[in-house]
């Protein structure tokens, strides 16, 4: 006794245990891929202390950091009494 389609219960419940075990193996290929980004998740749980400086020192030098403290530290050491001024230019008396 064939259905509409033509097929008969015995291969519409065939179909239906065939896409059974390929869902029950899409799952199964899932959870394996979760439990990577857990691992992932614990591993760095366990270095954020490290993490977390790393993050800092690149925030630091991303936001130009290293150059505005040499450029304080360097212009210290410049610092002096202005005698002259030409235009953009200066002389400074360090003495």
């Amino acid at each position: 006794m064939a259905g509409t389609n033509g097929r008969t219960p015995e291969q519409v419940r065939r179909d239906i245990e065939v896409e059974r075990e390929q869902l029950a193996s899409a799952v199964e290929s899932l959870r394996s891929g979760l439990g990577e980004a857990a691992d992932v998740s614990a591993k760095l749980r366990a270095n954020l202390p490290v993490a977390a400086a790393a993050a800092a020192g690149i925030g630091f030098f991303l936001a130009g950091g290293i150059g505005a403290t040499m450029r304080l530290l360097a212009r210290r050491g410049r610092e002096g009494e202005t005698a002259a001024r030409f235009g953009r230019f200066t002389v400074v008396d360090r003495g």
